[in-house]
């Protein structure tokens, strides 16, 4: 049974909840980025894997954790996970399995 005043720690969740849904609502929206990346790749011949762009992705989250006090190794975590998920959807769409419209409406494949 709760003690004290739980207002303020469902506040923080309520808070927290909005958060979360910001975030997702941003990785959603570097999907969609990176199912146009595709789209262009697949038209122009350009090769879905490009290695230095992974390396400055990396780099620029290690710099942000360092100058924000995020752990920097929590970020490059994070980051392996996003770009492994949006290497895969690269990959379904420059082989033409899936199609998108360019406004991003469309729902990615699991």
């Amino acid at each position: 049974m709760p003690v004290g005043n739980t207002a303020p720690l469902e506040a923080l969740r309520g808070e927290l909840d909005r958060i979360d849904e910001q975030l997702l609502d941003i990785i959603r929206r570097r999907i969609e980025c990176c199912v146009r990346i595709a789209d262009h790749k697949r038209e122009n011949g350009v090769p879905m894997m490009q290695p230095h762009r992974i390396g400055i992705v990396q780099q620029r989250a290690a710099e942000y954790g360092a100058a924000h006090h995020v752990d920097r190794d929590f970020l490059r975590r994070l980051y392996e996970v996003i770009i492994e998920e949006t290497c895969r959807v690269e990959d379904l769409v420059i082989a033409g399995d899936i199609a998108f419209p360019a406004t991003g409406g469309g729902s990615i494949p699991e």
